[in-house]
């Protein structure tokens, strides 16, 4: 059955990356008009049409093994933004991989390190939460895991990415005086508050 807020969607730019389209939207009114997204996914599987919850992508809250009191963090450029940005890792999941197994992977390219990953409990972050709802459907989910190591990267040819660690100190800074995600600042602000002897133990709700 057809949703009643729109009468189609016609793909105008596909890529390996991401898909521009646009829909033959429906207000509530009865009024027609004209309404433009991207998507991950090509137009057979929008998530407006499987109802699918899948991730398309992960990133990584991930502490260092030996100094939980320590975050890892990457500074890459944002061609958008035309700046660097404070970030945690993160990436795409492939197809037939689970989000955990894409961190890992996603840690070593980026970052070279190995990542332990950190079960969660009640599986309260494994349904991907939305990114920017109002011009994709893309999705994501966070993944827990203590850092290790400190191996070869291996970014994608168009990647800037300088690695680091920060403590609370240097949170605190990057907060005031850098440019951050929301999801990244969010997840800075609850690990301002962790203590380092139970870290993860807001993951036990």
């Amino acid at each position: 059955m057809e949703n009643r807020k729109y009468k189609g969607v016609q793909p105008l730019f596909e890529n390996k990356y991401l898909n521009f389209f646009h829909m033959d939207a429906v207000a509530d009114s009865g009024k027609e008009f004209d309404y433009y997204f991207v998507s991950r996914n090509p137009a057979d599987k929008l998530k407006l049409k499987t109802r699918s919850r899948r991730p398309e992508g992960m990133f990584i809250y991930a502490l260092l093994k030996d100094d939980p009191g320590r975050l890892v963090l990457i500074r890459q450029y944002r061609y958008p933004v035309g700046d660097h940005m404070y970030e945690l890792p993160a990436g795409l999941i492939d197809e037939g991989e689970t989000a955990e197994e894409a961190a890992v992977r996603e840690m070593e390219e980026e970052t070279g390190m190995h990542l332990e990953v950190v079960r969660q409990d009640g599986g309260l972050f494994e349904n991907g939460f939305y990114m920017g709802q109002g011009y994709t459907d893309e999705s994501c989910v966070p993944v827990f895991g203590l850092a290790s190591g400190g191996g070869v990267m291996h970014p994608e040819e168009w990647e800037t990415i300088e690695v680091l660690t920060a403590d609370k100190r240097e949170v605190r800074r990057i907060l005031r005086e850098e440019k951050v995600s929301l999801r990244m600042a969010l997840l800075m602000m609850q690990f301002l508050k962790a203590d380092p002897e139970d870290p993860f133990a807001f993951l036990k709700i």
